[in-house]
């Protein structure tokens, strides 16, 4: 009962994060009501020994610490995204032609097209007004049944079950409704302002089918965005959860990963680099206080992680394959793609182990090249030692994806571990854990 009450929150947090900007402001929502403050880059900070702040940049990435009593021992960082692979509309968002009325948009990250088609679509993001002589940001979701991508049909494209390719600008457009209606007049309306005082747009299509829990035991969870919504749910619970120890504690959410993470808000920017630095001296401390913080500090970068698939198994590696409900992934790359070493892997699965959770391995087919996430890209900010983790799942950037149910409890009383062990760097490269 308690897991099924866990997953229906993890539903409940994912229904109500349609973009990155709405995730950040559910988790700034959660933050406060646990009695975390607001920082302002822009404001100076005067931060107080155990407490609890919080800050955004560019509306669409937050980091949120607790300070110690007394000056931190090391970094303790969990970083997480809330962006997800989906269509932005363009800023001159409406294509009429033909009696339709169709949306202009373009591809956000690498997603598995066909999933997008003929399910219902809605329009969520951010929209920037003038109001009262002031420059504006809005959240915007419709959350309404709005858009659809239909498929062409078989009788037409007769080789539709033979392979396909997409093309996005003829395949892959939304249709939004008949007549002469602009997109930009809908917005106007929804948002109950004039169309001239919209000055700039950020909005994205999302797939507006629910999440649900299926499979012969209920094992199974299927959502959008559960890359890496999963992650970013668990890990802010586990935060939240801990009791905090001697360390700086931070969850970071980042944006901009499916894309690179290079902008201002992304792992790759100097958000994080930024706000410890800045932590450490409002705490009275220097750059030498910083950079011992860094040399005692670890990275925790949770990412979904690449579930052997039912009907293809061959296209994972023998050895290093995940299952659902069978525990958090520790992933590895030769490459470097993966931050995870034998010793940061030795520290989490000593977490995991004195946290009670399951733990498995994933590295790629030797034969295939594989993604990337937030570890080696943060590391190039704050060089920190740590481990790229994950949730198994299927079906990775579709527009609807699968998970165990069991999972997600694992990851939570992990990162509450993590945050709560004293983890001390000890001479010649090892930990205290």
């Amino acid at each position: 009962m308690e897991n099924n009450l866990l997953i229906q929150q993890l539903i409940k947090f994912i229904s109500r994060c349609p973009t990155c900007y709405h995730t950040v402001e559910t988790a700034a929502g959660q933050l406060t009501a646990a009695g975390f403050a607001e920082l302002r880059e822009e404001d100076r900070w005067a931060t107080a020994p155990a407490g609890r702040y919080f800050v955004r940049r560019g509306g669409s990435s937050l980091i949120a610490f607790r300070t110690p009593t007394e000056m931190p021992s090391g970094f303790r960082v969990c970083a997480v995204h809330g962006d997800s692979p989906c269509f932005k509309i363009k800023e001159n968002g409406t294509l009429v032609s033909d009696r339709y009325l169709r949306l202009n948009t373009e591809k956000y990250g690498g997603m598995l097209c066909a999933t997008w088609l003929d399910r219902p679509l809605s329009v969520a993001g951010r929209v920037t007004v003038r109001q009262e002589g002031r420059i504006v940001s809005r959240l915007v979701d419709f959350d309404r049944d709005l858009a659809l991508i239909p498929s062409l049909a078989i009788h037409i494209n007769r080789t539709a079950n033979e392979g396909a390719s997409y093309d996005p600008k003829t395949d892959m457009v939304p249709l939004l409704g008949s007549g002469t209606c602009r997109f930009l007049a809908l917005l106007a309306e929804h948002l109950q302002v004039e169309e001239v005082d919209i000055l700039g747009t950020d909005l994205y299509l999302y797939n507006r089918m629910p999440g649900t829990v299926w499979g012969a035991a209920r094992e199974y969870v299927s959502a959008p965005r559960l890359d890496d919504l999963q992650s970013a749910f668990a890990c802010l619970e586990g935060f939240l959860a801990a009791d905090g120890s001697d360390a700086l504690s931070v969850y970071a959410l980042f944006d901009s990963e499916e894309v690179g993470s290079g902008t201002p808000q992304g792992a790759g920017s100097t958000f994080l680099a930024d706000v410890l630095s800045r932590t450490v001296k409002a705490m009275g401390g220097t750059d030498e206080d910083y950079y011992r913080c860094v040399a005692g500090g670890f990275l925790v970068s949770a990412d979904n992680a690449h579930a052997c698939h039912p009907n293809h198994p061959q296209m994972t590696d023998s050895g290093n394959c995940p299952y659902l409900n069978e525990g958090i992934v520790i992933k590895f790359s030769a490459a470097q793609r993966y931050i995870s070493d034998g010793a940061g892997s030795a520290v989490f699965r000593e977490i995991c182990r004195q946290a009670g959770v399951k733990y498995q391995f994933f590295a790629n087919r030797s034969d295939l090249p594989g993604g990337s996430t937030l570890g080696h890209i943060s590391t190039g900010q704050v060089s920190l030692r740590g481990v790229d983790i994950g949730l198994p799942q299927l079906a990775m950037h579709s527009s609807y994806e699968t998970a165990g149910t069991s999972d997600t409890a694992d990851l939570i009383r992990a990162i509450r571990q993590y945050y709560n062990c004293p983890l001390r760097l000890l001479p010649g490269g090892g930990f205290e854990v």
